[in-house]
């Protein structure tokens, strides 16, 4: 299907024994690709990644929204929470569909980054640690990369933008301990009057320009 000038489809995505549902938006002459993985208790229909989607896809950048468990497991998970914080789970997951990009003849061309929301950040630095991940680009929000462990930051070769919003204070410390064992190129911005979930007139927004700019520079660029 197209619209807008951009090819858009319903995909799935094998994992294991699992298959997760997702959906590709791929702009003409799009370079890259970005990877959603949100966070807890959420889904491909976030709200806030829909709207990050769209501001990528507008700055000419191809977008994958999936998600990272399956019907039965979210059904498990809204009562027993057992997977939302399984990050080692969640990088697998990521990790499998950057693997099913990389098959798929239109997408495989592209350059990939990741964009991560909440306990989904760790999920992306966690999937972007792998020795052969060969990651363009990540943009973390509010997210809680720490959950990675110092371990796998170290490892990450990523170009990285940890964005926090300015009045989530105990979020905005555990984002500047992770970027102190990060050994990439790294950047932590923080959004004046933003709280956890960028909730308040505009911060969304400058959170959409800052990824926008982000991977624009570090995906669409010709090398």
């Amino acid at each position: 299907m197209r619209h807008g000038g951009a090819s858009a489809r319903d995909v799935r995505i094998p994992s294991g024994a699992a298959v997760l549902m997702g959906n590709v938006v791929v702009p003409i002459g799009s370079k890259g690709i970005v990877l959603f993985a949100h966070g807890s208790g959420s889904s491909r229909h976030s709200p806030r990644n829909l709207f990050v989607a769209d501001a990528l896809q507008r700055a000419g950048l191809a977008t994958l929204l999936f998600d990272l468990l399956t019907a039965e497991e979210e059904n498990v998970d809204r009562y027993t929470r057992e997977h939302r914080f399984d990050v080692a789970l969640l990088g697998r997951r990521l990790a499998d569909a950057t693997r099913w990009v990389r098959g798929e003849a239109d997408l495989a061309p592209l350059r990939i980054g990741y964009f991560g929301a909440s306990t989904g950040s760790a999920a992306a630095l966690v999937a972007a640690a792998e020795p052969a991940a060969d990651i363009g680009a990540i943009v973390s929000r509010g997210g809680r990369p720490d959950l990675a462990g110092g371990k796998l930051l170290a490892q990450v070769t990523a170009p990285t933008l940890l964005i926090v919003g300015g009045d989530d204070h105990v979020v905005m410390g555990l984002n500047r301990e992770a970027c102190a064992a990060m050994r990439c190129a790294k950047e932590i911005a923080i959004v004046p009057g933003a709280s956890h979930l960028f909730e308040e007139p505009g911060t969304l927004e400058a959170v959409a320009d800052l990824a926008a700019d982000w991977f624009t520079r570090h995906l669409q660029q010709d090398t």
